[in-house]
């Protein structure tokens, strides 16, 4: 099969506190609402999967059940598993990481005992000394 993206990053590192296929299915949520997998793109096969990536079929077929389920795949019998076409499932999914991100920063704004937009003008600051 040829394609022009990678389905995870080559430098993909698995962290060994969270469940294998909840990386994986995060990891390729946030390169499909990116683009680097474009609408469309046929993935490679479960089986495939987890041979490039030194995983047991189990969590491969685990990653694309979730993703299907999240709307940001297909899988046709006999043709293989797709990216979804629908902009506004990719929309949405991006929505939903947005929204974690942003949960995040505001977290690690409190855990310094600041606000966001004091963490937001320090990045402001920070980036002019540096030019």
């Amino acid at each position: 099969m040829d394609q022009s993206f990678e389905l995870l990053p080559e430098q993909f590192q698995i962290n060994p506190s969270l469940p294998i296929y909840e990386q994986f299915v995060e990891a390729i949520q946030g390169r499909i609402v990116s683009g680097i997998i474009p609408p469309g793109s046929r993935l490679p096969s479960v089986r495939d999967l987890a041979a490039g990536r030194g995983v047991n079929p189990t969590t491969a077929a685990r990653t694309y059940q979730e993703l299907e389920r999240m709307g940001l795949i297909v899988t046709y019998r006999g043709q293989g598993t797709f990216v979804t076409r629908e902009d506004a499932v990719i929309g949405e999914a991006r929505k939903v990481i947005m929204r974690k991100a942003i949960k995040e920063f505001k977290a690690a704004a409190d855990t310094l005992g600041i606000s966001a937009e004091q963490l937001l003008e320090f990045d402001k600051e920070d980036s002019n000394d540096t030019l």
